[in-house]
């Protein structure tokens, strides 16, 4: 395998941290998870989403700017792989669903200044999971914020991620995840482990579960 830095991307409740720390113990490689818990905005952004938008996704952006930049300047003498399960430019695909348009704006002008500091991923792999599925799934993990969360919003995220995938380069894994189990089903990890046994063109190239 020859990938250094791999992300797992996805809509929210699709399994990205599930897959990222699973990938991760089986390269034996360094784990960057995303600390969205930490923000103190999301439980007040689901109870009124247009109060505190602007505040929630500067948050989210500052903290993941933090992190990374502690990733960069210490380097892990131990790990030769990184695995993430956020993507930084998701930080501007949320913005442009949640923020009003003079406020995406400002949010667009410090996105532009940070992002070029921030370390891509050789290789993208996104979970496509049905809204469905994502429901289900958040509600399993019962976090009580996130139970109000509508399908309209998931589907409006979905929606920006696709558009965002079609308009860049970006080599991506595109995985139906609408029966996925990477837990307990060792046939539906190895589809990932194979796949990153080789090299791709940039763009989207779908694997499907069996």
């Amino acid at each position: 395998m020859n990938y250094r830095f791999i992300t797992v991307e996805g809509n929210i409740g699709a399994g990205k941290t599930t897959l990222s720390s699973l990938l991760s113990k089986h390269y034996h490689a360094r784990l960057v998870l995303e600390a969205f818990a930490d923000n103190p905005f999301l439980p007040s952004f689901y109870k009124n989403p247009e109060q505190y938008a602007f505040p929630l996704e500067l948050f989210f952006m500052a903290e993941r700017y933090k992190q990374w930049k502690e990733v960069l300047q210490a380097p892990d003498m131990f790990h030769q792989i990184t695995i993430s399960d956020y993507l930084f430019t998701k930080s501007l695909l949320f913005a442009r669903v949640n923020l009003k348009d003079d406020e995406y704006k400002l949010y667009q002008r410090l996105f532009d200044i940070i992002n070029p500091q921030i370390l891509q991923p050789e290789i993208l792999i996104f979970l496509n999971a049905p809204i469905k599925k994502l429901q289900e799934n958040i509600r399993k993990r019962n976090r009580g914020y996130e139970l109000s969360i509508s399908d309209e919003y998931l589907q409006s995220i979905q929606d920006i991620y696709t558009e965002y995938l079609k308009q860049h380069s970006v080599k991506t894994l595109m995985v139906d995840t609408s029966n996925a189990d990477f837990l307990n089903n060792p046939e539906h990890f190895q589809v990932i482990t194979n796949a990153l046994e080789h090299e791709y063109e940039p763009g989207v190239h779908y694997l499907t579960l069996p």
